[in-house]
């Protein structure tokens, strides 16, 4: 099953062993990797603890299960005794399908070409109009599905044509066909969060929002997205991050909306009451075809 804890544990085994979660690196919690494959937090909790067993991951006190190392403790005659247990149970499953050698050989050499696959799945970019926007957009993948990957601008072409996969606004992927032959393109559909837009519209008594970014040329995107979905009748104000520095705007502003991006600045100098951060929602078809590519197979 796609969300049991052997099928959980296994997916998380091979993505530490092709480094797709570092030594050290802190995993997602149970609840909220529950959340993300559709699995109780339970079932969870379950492949961590297996893995745990196993070496591979250390519980830590007050922050959670954290990546020990990138492969078993088994040594090699326990490693080829499970292989080929596995092995076994395979070749008898096939053989009861009615499988004769020759087509179980074919299967397994066909196979064996594909083992290349999680090498190519560990270099991901997501795609925006602006590394801003990639930003905002492969932080709600992170956030809703587990899956990281680097933000990258749709105009360094030869940085993105470097990576072997590319999460891609579905505005944007007629722009990215040329590449498809070589890299895996994923279509993603997204929309800004309701529960942050109705936060803003309910601010009663604002005459004016402030919008800060990282990059001047995310503003116009963002206001042009805002005032279609929120139909707001005030002003708008908005300017970029400088160094360590805010737009003078942002001390007389009724509310501050921010990007990502420039969120440790804003949340360090704006009181939380004032802010309200900016956040995608992957749209369900989308976040299964990501889990589809990057945890199912």
């Amino acid at each position: 099953m796609k969300n049991s804890a052997k099928h959980i544990s296994d997916r998380i085994r091979l993505m530490i062993a092709t480094k797709q979660f570092q030594v050290g690196e802190l995993l997602p919690s149970t609840r909220k990797l529950g959340q993300q494959l559709g699995a109780s937090f339970h079932t969870v909790r379950k492949a961590y603890h297996q893995l745990a067993d196993e070496g591979l991951i250390t519980a830590e006190q007050g922050r959670g299960f954290v990546v020990n190392r990138q492969s078993t403790s088994l040594d090699k005659t326990e490693r080829i005794e499970m292989g080929t247990e596995k092995m076994q149970e395979l070749l008898e499953e096939l053989i009861g399908y009615g499988l004769d050698e020759k087509e179980i050989e074919a299967i397994f050499e066909e196979q064996i070409s594909y083992m290349e696959w999680p090498d190519r799945i560990q270099s991901i970019a997501t795609v925006g109009e602006t590394v801003e926007l990639a930003k905002l957009l492969s932080d709600s993948i992170k956030n809703q599905i587990g899956v990281k990957s680097v933000p990258i601008s749709a105009d360094d072409y030869d940085e993105l044509v470097r990576y072997d996969a590319l999460f891609v606004p579905i505005h944007l992927v007629s722009e990215f066909r040329s590449l498809s032959s070589n890299i895996r393109l994923l279509p993603v559909v997204f929309h800004y969060d309701a529960d942050v837009l109705l936060s803003i519209v309910d601010r009663s008594g604002i005459e004016a929002i402030g919008l800060v970014t990282a990059e001047e040329e995310s503003i116009s995107k963002i206001i042009d997205e805002l005032k279609t979905l929120m139909n707001f009748e005030g002003a708008f104000v908005a300017g970029a991050t400088y160094g360590k520095s805010l737009p003078l705007f942002v001390r007389n502003t009724d509310l501050i909306v921010y990007t990502p991006a420039s969120a440790r600045l804003v949340e360090q100098k704006v009181p939380e009451m004032k802010r309200i951060k900016l956040e995608y929602i992957i749209s369900e078809k989308s976040a299964q075809m990501i889990r589809s590519e990057m945890w199912d197979q």
